[in-house]
């Protein structure tokens, strides 16, 4: 069997990419089993390089791996691990993937995982990053922590530093209270929100917006609408808002407006309303748009029968 050694260097400034890779090659083999199409790849290397650099020779991402199979347009990868450089910093890390040297794309495969200098971590089975664009995106289930969220979904597109995500189907958010609730009320609940989808998060905003049979459920209340805007607070702002730990939606959320039948349940108490706004620091429900509310109490009944 022959070898031999290769050694790879492609540069072009701005946005173009620079491949690093040196070891021993074997020709391309000879024999293809019965029914197979796909040729075999024309080199195969060891311990690959890529990376892309903008204006000022300033790095702006990476890509590296273990072993490559190089074929004319795509480069088939195994361990993978990448990094994109800028105002937030992000690594992703894949068992296997392929990068496509003529659309600069890159498809990430098995136990995908993007990590964000800002603390969000999201993992999924495939993943499809294009550089270009700055997006990435997946048909897959996707499961998303950050701090005390945690967001599942089936299918997103959105930013690689994960600050602007859509969730497409099947959303569900949970968000638990904090170590500072948590002191204070060892039993402290966490909230979840379901949705059909999409969910449109926009984490430097703190908005989310959910869609389609919109369900909040926290101990004894419960909120429906068809739609649902999710406001909350910046990091810091629970700490310095007095009584926000104690609140009944969490103190990560600061304000919620229900939109579309809208219907909330406490206790047996219950109300319907076009729409909803509930302020996490005051506690209070607002209700607009034909408002109808429901109060059953055993009390008052016995009052009525002289008890």
């Amino acid at each position: 069997m022959m070898f031999k050694r290769l050694t790879f260097i492609i540069t072009v400034i701005l946005g173009t990419s620079i491949l690093y890779a040196e070891e021993n090659v074997k020709p391309a083999a000879e024999n293809v089993s019965i029914g197979t199409t796909s040729p075999e790849s024309d080199q195969q290397i060891s311990e690959f390089s890529l990376a892309g650099y903008g204006e000022k020779g300033k790095k702006t991402w990476d890509l590296a791996g273990k072993s490559a199979d190089i074929f004319d347009d795509v480069v088939k990868l195994k361990s993978i691990e990448g990094n994109l450089y800028g105002k937030d910093n992000v690594n992703l890390t894949a068992d296997k993937g392929d990068f496509n040297k003529t659309e600069g794309k890159v498809h990430l495969e098995e136990n995908v995982v993007i990590k964000t200098a800002s603390g969000a971590e999201l993992t999924t089975n495939s993943l499809d990053w294009d550089r270009k664009k700055q997006l990435v995106s997946t048909a897959e289930p996707v499961n998303i922590q950050k701090e005390n969220m945690i967001t599942t979904g089936v299918g997103i597109k959105g930013e690689p530093e994960l600050n602007k995500i859509t969730l497409e189907k099947e959303v569900k958010v949970e968000i638990a209270p904090d170590a500072a609730a948590k002191e204070k009320n060892p039993n402290s609940p966490s909230t979840i929100i379901t949705c059909d989808g999409p969910l449109d998060v926009d984490y430097e905003k703190n908005i989310a917006l959910f869609q389609k049979n919109v369900k909040v459920l926290r101990q004894d209340l419960e909120i429906y609408s068809d739609t649902m805007e999710v406001y909350f607070q910046k990091s810091g702002e629970a700490e310095k808002e007095a009584g926000a730990s104690a609140s009944i939606m969490g103190n990560k959320i600061n304000k919620i407006f229900a939109k579309g039948n809208v219907k909330i349940v406490r206790g047996e108490n219950l109300s319907y309303s076009d729409e909803a706004t509930y302020n996490a620091i005051d506690k209070k429900i607002t209700l607009t748009g034909s408002p109808k509310l429901f109060i059953y109490s055993t009390e008052d009944f016995n009052a009525l029968a002289g008890d």
